[in-house]
């Protein structure tokens, strides 16, 4: 067993997320040091940054900018010290410029794009997409490889730029199933949920050195 070399991991908690499954991933991944936080000063001197999220856009981001000083931490860790940040689900779909759910609202803006309601051209195909689907290479990335991961959401990550993509499925048509920039990812799976396949992306974002 290799020796852990992630440092402290702060699992940001704002209410929105599958805290507990996420945590208890990491862990199994080979984090020795995760830390359930909404201290701004724990996020800023954090080493790696999980953001989760399950539900609305709005409610997610709302409970995220409803923590005093967390979004600025944030901000400061990722793009100042290049500290390794992983968005996932709607944590994810927070990285982008807007949110088309219930309304159109703000995200955070890292990552150029809309997050707009999954629209396939087929009318039989089920939304939301639920369930286990694959996750197809779009361009080379540290931490994704082919396999299969389980899925839930019924609004998709429409990116700007086409080289922030780094992963999609299909679901009635070409879906984005992560992003990337710099020491940023974000998976629209979940990994905490995706059993083998999970544990060994969650692996590899505790070894990245982007």
């Amino acid at each position: 067993m290799t020796a852990d070399t992630s440092g402290t991991i702060a699992l940001i908690d704002y209410g929105a997320g599958n805290l507990h499954s996420v945590h208890n991933a990491l862990v199994k991944a080979g984090a020795a040091n995760v830390v359930m936080t909404a201290d701004p000063d724990v996020v800023a001197r954090a080493d790696r940054i999980v953001l989760p999220g399950v539900g609305a856009f709005r409610a997610c981001y709302d409970g995220l900018a409803a923590l005093p000083g967390v979004i600025e931490a944030m901000h400061d860790a990722v793009h100042r010290r290049a500290v390794p940040f992983l968005g996932i689900c709607v944590g994810m779909q927070l990285l982008a410029d807007k949110g088309e759910e219930f309304g159109t609202h703000q995200g955070l803006g890292w990552i150029a794009g809309t997050v707009r309601r999954i629209e396939p051209a087929a009318t039989d195909i089920k939304i939301p997409h639920m369930g286990w689907n694959a996750v197809i290479s779009a361009s080379p990335h540290a931490l994704i490889e082919p396999g299969e991961a389980y899925f839930l959401h019924s609004y998709h990550f429409d990116a700007t730029n086409a080289d922030d993509v780094v992963a999609t499925t299909d679901h009635g048509g070409p879906l984005v199933a992560a992003v990337a920039r710099d020491t940023i990812i974000g998976a629209q799976f979940h990994p905490e949920k995706s059993q083998t396949y999970g544990l060994s992306f969650l692996s590899r974002f505790l070894n990245w050195k982007p």
